[in-house]
């Protein structure tokens, strides 16, 4: 794929041509597609590859969640000096503590809106034909190391400024729906109302409001 720059389905289709009954497991697939996506090389700071860390901790660790590897963790921000003025954090609206930054947020691919939540309730019909999909109302972030006391043991639960104990989200380790339809597993859910966004000053200990 690298080499001769190719998708995984025309690497997959030539190797196929060459020997027809060659097959791969679904987890292989699953990887190289992942390989495809961060360009043909292992990047560990990608948001695909943060994600891809989090379902393999998810299933390793599905029946005892004490003793979690320190590696999914982000740095807290608030104990490292913040030296990049293209980094944006963020931070709780109430007591202005920092919570995370831009690269802990894990993207998702939007999902079908209003129609996705058709078989959890009454969905105003109008509002199903609507073709405006319902914008994602929560940032989805990999856990923070002020998270960890929270998390460990536990399946799901709240998560709470670490200063002021103000609620930001939830977190389940089985996953949750964001706003616009789409599943997320696992899912470390802070509502966008909860934190307002800053950018850091290229000067350790100061920030500034994003404008």
């Amino acid at each position: 794929m690298k080499t001769n720059n190719l998708t995984f389905e025309e690497a997959y289709a030539k190797i196929k041509a060459i020997k027809p009954d060659a097959k791969m497991n679904e987890g292989f697939e699953w990887q190289l597609k992942l390989y495809e996506g961060m360009g043909c090389k292992v990047d560990v700071s990608s948001a695909i590859y943060k994600q891809y860390r989090l379902q393999k901790v998810t299933e390793k660790y599905s029946e005892e969640l004490q003793n979690l590897p320190q590696e999914v963790f982000a740095v807290d921000p608030t104990s490292v000096c913040q030296t990049l003025n293209s980094e944006i954090l963020y931070r709780c609206r109430k007591c202005r503590r920092s919570l995370f930054r831009n690269s802990s947020i894990l993207a998702h691919t939007e999902g079908s809106g209003p129609a996705a939540f058709a078989h959890k309730r009454i969905t105003d019909p109008a509002q199903l034909r609507n073709d405006s999909q319902v914008k994602c109302t929560s940032y989805f972030i990999e856990p923070v190391q002020w998270m960890e006391p929270v998390l460990l043991g536990v399946m799901e639960g709240q998560l709470l400024c670490p200063k002021c104990t103000s609620k930001l989200g939830s977190f389940s380790w089985r996953g949750e729906q964001c706003s616009c339809g789409r599943w997320v597993t696992p899912a470390f859910q802070i509502h966008k109302s909860r934190v307002d966004e800053m950018k850091s000053l290229p000067v350790c200990g100061l920030q500034a409001a994003k404008t």
